[in-house]
């Protein structure tokens, strides 16, 4: 069998943790920061679990982990 080529845009946004959930970075924390609230800012660090609605799509762009 050839080997499947991974996503590489999938791969700068997601990462894989140990249990096997994909992790990814949330959007709108890199400009136009001034009228964003301090509490937004803060919620906007935090990286976020992926939903089980879209673990399928990325694990097949990442074959690989």
């Amino acid at each position: 069998m050839p080997k499947i080529k991974t996503n590489r845009a999938a791969a700068k946004r997601f990462r894989r943790t140990g249990t096997g959930k994909y992790m990814f970075a949330k959007s709108h924390a890199s400009h136009i920061l001034t009228k964003k609230t301090r509490k937004r800012k803060r919620a906007l660090r935090k990286q976020q679990v992926l939903d089980a609605t879209n673990r399928k799509a990325v694990k097949r762009m990442l074959p690989y982990g």
